[in-house]
């Protein structure tokens, strides 16, 4: 029979946490839009329509045609 105590998985969570942070490292926490709630897709298709016909975003648009190529590179 072990004689090892059980750690629980918030003791492991915190154990896991230090170490990162011993490395130099930071929790963050990121909110991302939910690309499977409904009416995502088309809210997508409506700013990028409205992006395309946006002077203003003209340089950005040809800029990111123009890499798109560099990834079949």
């Amino acid at each position: 029979m072990s004689t090892r105590t059980h750690v629980n998985s918030k003791e492991k969570q915190s154990r896991y946490r230090r170490r990162l942070r011993r490395k130099g490292l930071r929790p963050v926490q990121i909110w991302v839009p939910d690309t499977r709630a409904e009416g995502f897709a088309g809210e997508c298709r409506r700013q990028a329509r409205l992006a395309a016909r946006s002077a203003q975003e003209k340089q950005a648009l040809d800029f990111i045609s123009e890499i798109a190529a560099w990834d079949n590179v």
